[in-house]
């Protein structure tokens, strides 16, 4: 692993904190009327150090640097639609090696988006892995799918949530949980489903410095990265 992991992921995403507070800066700049907090969203992608340090890890695994893709070029097939831009992508001699999300939920609305971020989730992966089995991909071994989640660290998302239960009780995981909580449940349950190969949840509070937490060792970055870099040093000794 990576010598200054931790590290490099501390400055990743004090990064995504930062490239928000430009975007929403040259918005306000330019006059545009989304100058809000939704202005740091529409600006575009903050993940780019946090891609970065994942390419370094797959590199250090032995793969080559230019077999990783973000940015351009990042669609697959689907199986119930035709396709689907990913964020980070290895594609080696016609194998899909690795399929990555990198997804962030910034306050102050997260009761809506959390269902939209729980559906989006398992539906890419269900969609991938259909396609999987219906050879979209070729007669391959599997490949790593993994699932980032950074979550902004702050009161709202540590405060219990009211279930609404006309009909049936939810289940007890979820009773007085927070969002913080809920986004756990959905990453272990991601990973004990084999939705995705691994996951990672990141709190994050918006400051700087930013304060970088994991709910579990589990889905650590330290963790998510150790297993992307396993089933890249799997492919490159059955190449050698």
């Amino acid at each position: 692993m990576l010598a200054n992991l931790d590290e490099r992921f501390q400055d990743a995403v004090q990064e995504l904190w930062d490239s928000r507070a430009r975007q929403q800066q040259r918005q306000i700049d330019s006059g545009r009327i989304d100058a809000g907090a939704r202005g740091a969203v529409t600006g575009g992608a903050q993940m780019g150090a946090l891609e970065v340090l994942l390419t370094d890890v797959l590199v250090d695994a032995g793969l080559e640097p230019g077999h990783v893709r973000v940015g351009t070029a990042l669609e697959l097939p689907g199986y119930y639609r035709p396709e689907k831009k990913w964020d980070l992508l290895v594609v080696v001699d016609g194998q899909l090696l690795v399929a990555v999300e990198f997804k962030s939920q910034v306050g102050p609305s997260f009761g809506n988006n959390f269902n939209n971020r729980t559906e989006e989730a398992i539906g890419n992966a269900e969609d991938i892995w259909t396609a999987y089995r219906e050879g979209r991909f070729g007669k391959n071994p599997a490949p790593f799918l993994g699932y980032f989640f950074l979550l902004e660290d702050c009161a709202k998302v540590h405060a219990p949530v009211r279930n609404v239960e006309p009909y049936f009780p939810v289940d007890p995981i979820f009773k007085g949980s927070s969002y913080a909580k809920r986004y756990e449940v959905l990453c272990d349950r991601l990973v004990l489903e084999r939705k995705y190969s691994a996951c990672c949840l990141t709190l994050a509070t918006n400051s700087t410095p930013t304060k970088v937490t994991f709910p579990s060792s589990s889905l650590s970055f330290r963790q998510f990265a150790a297993t992307a870099k396993a089933h890249i040093r799997a492919f490159v000794s059955c190449r050698s």
